[in-house]
């Protein structure tokens, strides 16, 4: 967590400060309850939920004091609806998303916004990792009938970043193509 600070601090120096903070993590390696050995659970935890509360302790309260500010966060889909084979996904990646919705309620009054950004089935490098480079049958799941594409994320991401986004906080946006079960 060290690295966050010289990030930041960095950042700061080059650009006088950071009023965005798009916080995205790789994901640990896949495997369900019975292949997943418990000390797995701590670097998962690390890399998908502390990494970020840390970034967000690092710049939210320079934010606050300027009187805006942007935190969006990249979880995933497996919040709403658990993948198969992503346990340590799934469960690091839940406890953000808590964390970003307690953020979020706390400084808004303050003119930052806290949301999140879960992806469904996007044509990235990580999905081909897990699932092979065949990906047909992948997107044959998904009612929109294809796999999402990275830039139409990054409109959406950009878009939370905006002015025209300023009432939205503490929001838990599903980019998925409609293959989530859920009603949230």
């Amino acid at each position: 967590m060290e690295a966050v600070g010289d990030m930041v601090a960095t950042a700061e120096g080059l650009l006088g400060g950071i009023d965005i903070l798009i916080a995205n993590a790789g994901g640990p390696p896949p495997g369900n309850f019975a292949s997943t050995d418990l000390s797995l659970y701590e670097p998962a935890l690390h890399l998908n939920l502390l990494s970020s509360v840390a970034m967000c302790k690092a710049t939210v309260p320079a934010m606050q004091q300027r009187g805006w500010g942007r935190v969006v966060a990249i979880t995933s889909i497996s919040v709403r609806e658990p993948i198969d084979r992503l346990i340590l996904s799934n469960t690091a990646r839940a406890g953000l998303t808590g964390f970003l919705k307690t953020l979020a309620r706390e400084v808004a009054g303050d003119g930052v916004t806290v949301n999140s950004l879960q992806p469904g089935l996007h044509a990235t490098d990580r999905l081909r990792s897990v699932y092979g480079s065949d990906l047909s049958a992948a997107a044959a799941g998904i009612p929109a009938g294809t796999l999402g594409e990275p830039d139409d994320f990054g409109q959406i991401a950009a878009f939370l970043c905006s002015d025209a986004a300023k009432f939205i906080t503490g929001a838990a946006i599903p980019v998925d193509g409609g293959a989530s079960h859920g009603l949230q």
